[in-house]
């Protein structure tokens, strides 16, 4: 039973749902989210135990340092959501032939979706303790898997994904080392309702897009029911496992 979770990202539709779900099932749990701005509609019931660290940026590393010593201050977590991520955004989106690689476009994608989730890791995974469960998932995405990819297309975001996967499993077998009894896997929430899904959801098939609270509660029960033998792979919302 969670008693202290951070969720890194919890402005987005997932994080929000995430933080919310776990104020939920876990009442007696204390929750730290990380986020760019203030966010409101928490209840007053969960204000005592619900700890805000605004003016994140996943592009400032400093910042990102500073959050994760804030999310450590009441002890070592037992539950870590990093829920960061871009798809598309000002001037860019997913290319759909070589000839749309934007080096600028790239760049930017590689930074929200590789290097800050990287950083997140960097800061936080060394300041944890070296006895005591924890588990800890990074959002990912099935195209990240280089055997699974049938379509082509979305190179940026597909790379960073790969890299990013490939990140998870790296830093786990590190955390290991250090602490046998922590787990780090990837996620993949499936399709969203979410902006960031919202451009290309007309391909997605019937009952496929799923709402951001069923899909927290989802990528939370797999989360939970992760043990060191899961650590440093990535896993869908239903729990199956995703091959790289």
């Amino acid at each position: 039973m969670p008693r202290n979770i951070t969720v890194i990202g919890a402005s987005g539709a997932i994080g929000r749902a995430f933080a919310e779900q776990a104020l939920d099932r876990f009442p007696d749990a204390i929750l730290h989210v990380v986020s760019r701005s203030e966010m409101g509609g928490f209840t007053t019931k969960h204000s005592q135990r619900l700890y805000q660290h605004c003016g994140f940026d996943l592009e400032n590393e400093a910042l990102v340092e500073a959050a994760c010593k804030a999310c450590l201050a009441d002890g070592q977590p037992d539950l870590v959501l990093i829920a960061t991520g871009v798809l598309h955004g000002d001037g860019f989106a997913p290319e759909r032939r070589l000839q749309d690689l934007d080096p600028s476009a790239f760049a930017k994608v590689l930074a929200l979706n590789l290097i800050g989730p990287s950083l997140i890791l960097k800061h936080l995974l060394p300041r944890l303790d070296r006895s005591g469960p924890v588990r800890i998932g990074v959002i990912s995405a099935r195209v990240g898997s280089i055997s699974d990819n049938h379509l082509g297309g979305w190179y940026s975001y597909r790379a960073s994904k790969a890299a990013l996967n490939m990140m998870v499993k790296s830093a786990s077998i590190e955390l290991f080392r250090r602490n046998k009894e922590a787990v780090l896997v990837g996620l993949h929430p499936g399709t969203v309702d979410s902006a960031l899904s919202q451009p290309f959801q007309k391909s997605v098939p019937e009952g496929k897009l799923f709402t951001p609270a069923h899909s927290a509660a989802c990528l939370m029960d797999v989360l939970l029911s992760r043990n060191v033998r899961h650590t440093g792979r990535c896993y869908d919302w239903a729990g199956k496992e995703i091959e790289p």
